[in-house]
């Protein structure tokens, strides 16, 4: 069977860590990363009632989206409420592990599982994150001296792309050169002008490499003073990003595709409910799983029919329509992000088939009674 670290594996590959937003705490929150895993539950919250399902499963993994230790606390003391929480965990043996924005941004993620439950094709994300910033190295080097100087820069950390390594573009010329007194040439005589056979070779590494990068090329380079130059690839967009943006198979009334949603979605007190005129057609639609009123100028600017989200308020709301911004649809926050649980699931049970898993069916949504 596999250990926590592996089930750890596999979900920071589908929801890498380094998506999370600057201010959340994502990742391993209680358990030993060695210790054998059969069952694992998945959940929106570790409430006291999730960890109770989880232990009296006997369960050796929890995943949840929202952090239990979100804001900075001083004390896990068995006598607060979370820190009885992690002490039961940790008593049972049961670990604890969050995807949060980092899952928001992913893709798939979030707001991809929320806009399956509902019906729509995804087309983009509604908030794009940049790709991944990348130098472009060229470097002039005498064809002699190429595979070592590749080399080199590969063990530096050059010539990664996606799943390849090593990966470099060269092509030969020639190369001119008069050494002035001072110099001290490995090729030519000072005073006299020089061509040699090079390669011109070209990689890509991230921004963090540059000094290892730099030290390797001067390094395995025969030149005195080597020929080069580094450009760094423009902000781009990529598929990874908050929310997402998709089409309706037909178009629907917002009445109709706002009952499409109270279907699509897990029932809760809160329900759902939608603003702007119950006749407007709908075909092209927003989402953002969770609290989504900061993206209201981004579904403005993508120009959809309507925006599907939780937590919206009544002033933002005012005014968005006041401006003949899109629809809205308002469900609960749990709802919106409770699809996510069963795609993190299937993920898991797809890269490690031997483990037992859940998706917990209790509602963590905390509103009970309406009027």
């Amino acid at each position: 069977m596999p250990d926590l670290a592996e089930l750890i594996e596999v979900l920071d590959a589908a929801y890498p860590p380094k998506l999370a937003e600057s201010w959340d705490s994502v990742g391993l929150v209680c358990g030993d990363p060695a210790q054998e895993v059969t069952k694992v539950v998945f959940a929106v919250d570790a409430t006291a009632a999730v960890v109770d399902e989880a232990i009296e499963w006997g369960a050796q993994a929890l995943v949840v989206h929202h952090p239990l230790l979100l804001r900075g606390v001083d004390t896990v003391a068995a006598d607060t409420p979370k820190g009885a929480l992690l002490h039961r965990l940790i008593r049972s043996g049961c670990a604890l592990f969050s995807a949060h924005t980092n899952a928001d941004s992913a893709d798939p993620g979030v707001s991809d599982a929320l806009a399956a439950a509902v019906g729509l094709t995804v087309t983009g994300p509604l908030d794009p994150k940049p790709v991944a910033p990348v130098d472009k190295w060229v470097i002039q080097v005498p064809r002699t001296h190429t595979a070592a100087l590749m080399s080199a820069l590969f063990t530096a950390g050059a010539g990664a792309i996606g799943d390849y390594r090593e990966a470099a573009w060269y092509t030969t010329g020639t190369g001119q050169f008069r050494p002035v007194p001072g110099a001290n040439p490995a090729i030519g005589v000072v005073g006299e002008v020089e061509t040699v056979a090079e390669d011109a070779v070209e990689v890509v590494a991230p921004p963090s490499s540059r000094p290892a990068v730099l030290a390797a090329l001067r390094a395995a380079h025969p030149y005195e003073q080597p020929a080069y130059h580094v450009t760094e690839r423009a902000s781009l967009p990529s598929s990874l990003g908050l929310g997402r943006i998709g089409e309706l198979a037909r178009p629907e009334t917002l009445r109709e595709f706002t009952a499409r949603v109270g279907v699509g979605l897990p029932r809760t007190v809160w329900g759902v409910r939608a603003a702007g005129d119950p006749d407007r057609v709908i075909e092209r639609v927003a989402v953002c799983g969770g609290a989504g009123d900061s993206y209201l100028n981004a579904a403005v600017r993508a120009g959809v029919d309507a925006y599907l989200t939780a937590d919206l308020r009544h002033h933002p709301v005012d005014e968005h329509l006041r401006r003949g911004g899109p629809a809205l649809i308002d469900a609960a926050h749990w709802a919106t992000e409770f699809p996510w649980c069963g795609q993190a699931e299937q993920l898991v049970r797809t890269a490690l088939p031997g483990l037992s898993t859940r998706v917990s069916a209790l509602r963590t949504d905390p509103w009970t009674v309406t009027g």
